[in-house]
């Protein structure tokens, strides 16, 4: 999961400062997530994966398709 978040970021191109930002946290704190010495709260993968247009499952390495799945509603 934490190699995970640190590769959508460069992907994106950003750096550890500005998704700090989108997550409302400091540097460091994301910093942590990344090194995988700080546990990611719920609502904070949930930010990242709508963030990255990825699923929860992807970041948690539940699944290697990084699309969103087609959900159909009845």
């Amino acid at each position: 999961m934490y190699k995970r978040i640190r590769e959508l970021r460069e992907d994106a191109d950003l750096t550890q400062k500005e998704v700090s930002k989108i997550l409302h946290c400091s540097q460091q704190v994301y910093s942590n997530y990344e090194l995988g010495q700080r546990d990611i709260p719920t609502a904070v993968l949930i930010c990242l994966a709508k963030h990255y247009h990825t699923s929860t499952d992807y970041i948690l390495g539940l699944t290697d398709n990084k699309d969103l799945p087609n959900y159909t509603h009845n």
